[in-house]
């Protein structure tokens, strides 16, 4: 397990200052430029890095935001104690990551958090100790079926259903084959969910699932053929699924299906990692708005990046996001009484009051409520791969279908939206 991180001022002061951006530009928190002091408030935050991949970018931006809190007044002038924890994708470690930050460490809430494995484990246990999750890398079903699980990024369910809704209106897909990961609550979920789409709506899906193991891209593009699909829907880690694309590139059939695929390869390198083989073939559901984005909350996260975090710390949708869950935290607990920061409960109450928070980052408004399940992200954007970089080719839309519809109708039914 990787060594615990507090980011502190102490262990910001034996960082040095990396990127184009000054530590004035950037904009967080107070924003008066006064250091915190006295008494912590631990924050804690769990991520996943070993096969199937590296999931360290939200809790990497998460502290960077933090950093920044801590130069300009922390909350109510306190500072933050992140402490972030590596699951390695172990359920074991999983487990003993969140007693050790829940239990031993007493944090108030967890932030940042990006891993299939945590989500899937220690669901539960949040509910038991009361404590709030604000995500940024959710995945797994009981990520957003949780009651003390919200994230801000959408997962593969969401972005693959918006990847559907285009292939059909846009691309004229009439059978998709969804192709994602054989990970319990992930790819039988997220792909189950684009097929119930498809009936929903007259047409044909199926889905083809891969082993996260021994993944065989050549046997799953041979089966996903078979199935008499019209279109694909790519829903795979961006490195698996360039090699799935690379291999459809070797059988010569880019031009016989309509391409589509769910949020991973929204990635700076996957343009440029295809080729002009694939220019003005795929489409990608981007779950936030895109990296390069002119709004102020996109350019102020470049700016926190530069200035707080390290030069190769991923700028990509899970940084965002991780952003995203610290600034709204932030946010709220500056909006609490000073002498309830440090208590649990306190804060819990005050994250499920979370109503109407907006963001250029979001298509849509995010919330939290007291809810059997949290999934305030529903609607994105479309971008197409083309002349080796991303154009967006629809904007803000939001999604429809069967796994929605109870949640916009509670969402209509307590107000929130």
């Amino acid at each position: 397990m990787k060594k615990m991180t507090l980011i502190s001022l102490i262990a910001f002061g034996s960082l040095s200052m990396i990127g184009t951006a000054s530590a004035s530009d950037a904009v967080c928190g107070l924003d008066n430029g006064l250091l915190a002091t006295g008494e912590s408030i631990k924050v804690g935050g769990i991520y996943g890095n070993a096969a199937p991949g590296d999931f360290s970018a939200a809790t990497d931006a998460a502290g960077a935001y933090f950093k920044c809190v801590n130069e300009n007044g922390g909350i109510h002038g306190r500072p933050i104690e992140y402490m972030v924890e590596n699951d390695q994708w172990n359920p074991e470690l999983a487990a003993q990551a969140a007693a050790k930050l829940v239990d031993d460490e007493a944090v108030v809430a967890m932030v940042g958090n990006s891993s299939f494995v945590e989500m899937s484990v220690n669901a539960p246990m949040y509910a038991e100790n009361g404590i709030m999750a604000m995500a940024s890398g959710c995945a797994v079903s009981e990520c957003f079926e949780s009651s003390n699980i919200v994230s801000t990024n959408q997962g593969p369910l969401s972005s693959s259903v918006g990847a559907a809704i285009y292939a059909i209106e846009e691309l004229g897909a009439t059978n998709i084959s969804c192709i994602g990961m054989a990970i319990p609550s992930v790819g039988n979920w997220s792909c189950g969910a684009v097929q119930s789409y498809m009936e929903s709506k007259g047409l044909n899906a199926s889905f083809v699932l891969l082993n996260p193991a021994a993944p065989d891209v050549n046997s799953a593009l041979l089966e996903a053929m078979a199935s008499g699909a019209d279109s694909m829907l790519v829903n795979l880690p961006a490195g698996l699924g360039i090699a799935f694309l690379n291999a459809a590139e070797e059988q010569g059939i880019a031009d016989a299906y309509s391409w589509t695929s769910s949020t991973p390869l929204y990635d700076a390198s996957v343009p440029k990692a295809l080729g002009s083989y694939w220019s003005g073939k795929l489409f990608i559901s981007a779950e936030l708005t895109t990296i390069d984005g002119a709004g102020p909350d996109n350019q102020n996260w470049l700016k926190v990046m530069d200035a707080y975090a390290n030069a190769d710390d991923p700028r990509d949708t899970f940084a965002q996001s991780g952003y995203l869950s610290a600034k709204y935290f932030v946010k709220t607990m500056n909006q609490m009484a000073p002498e309830k920061v440090n208590d649990r409960a306190a804060v819990t109450e005050a994250i499920q009051g979370i109503n109407g928070y907006t963001s250029d980052l979001m298509c849509g408004p995010y919330y939290v409520g007291k809810a059997d399940r949290h999934m305030p992200n529903h609607a994105g954007m479309i971008v197409e791969v083309r002349d080796e970089a991303f154009h967006v080719v629809r904007d803000c839309f939001e999604y429809d279908g069967p796994y929605f519809q109870p949640i916009l109708e509670a969402e209509k039914a307590l107000g929130l939206r």
